[in-house]
């Protein structure tokens, strides 16, 4: 029984790991490719809440319009602007994107967060080799959270009338 089985050579294993290698290597992912239009823009959709926005970005030297309005227009409060540019100086891209967005729905915290949910998707699709960076910061994951419903017979969605023994 041990005279009929043949020992391995060197060379047969070695033969052995590089099959094992080319069949790593073809399974592995091919790079994701930039998803860009004709014109060389990329467009995505970013939520929060009741608020959506619909974000086109493209090559340019920095300007926002949200609604036809400047980002200074449309949204007065600093600290809402450093939120929308935040996907801009995370990846170190300030001032060479311009953004063109609708936005809809929900207030304007909800909004500003869409439109950085929009835009990092967009930059996510125009450079790929962003993606692990703007994941990382959780840019990417769309914040599900919404209000709960009102519930029948309470005052509102978990709030109850005062309780009366008697």
């Amino acid at each position: 029984m041990t005279e009929t089985k043949v020992k391995k050579g060197l060379a047969d294993v070695k033969a052995e790991m590089t099959a094992q290698t080319e069949v790593a290597t073809a399974e592995a992912p091919a790079p994701r490719q930039p998803k860009k239009d004709k014109l060389g823009r990329s467009q995505s959709v970013g939520k929060k809440k009741n608020a959506i926005a619909r974000v086109i970005i493209k090559m340019g030297k920095g300007n926002i319009v949200v609604n036809g309005r400047t980002l200074e227009d449309y949204f007065p409060r600093p600290a809402l602007r450093m939120i929308i540019n935040q996907p801009f100086a995370l990846t170190d891209r300030e001032g060479q994107f311009d953004v063109q967005c609708n936005v809809c729905g929900g207030g304007l915290a909800g909004q500003a967060y869409a439109l950085r949910h929009g835009i990092s998707r967009c930059l996510d699709m125009f450079e790929p080799e962003l993606h692990t960076t703007l994941k990382k910061a959780g840019f990417l994951t769309r914040d599900s959270r919404v209000v709960e419903r009102k519930k029948p017979g309470r005052p509102k969605a978990r709030k109850r009338f005062q309780f009366s023994k008697r």
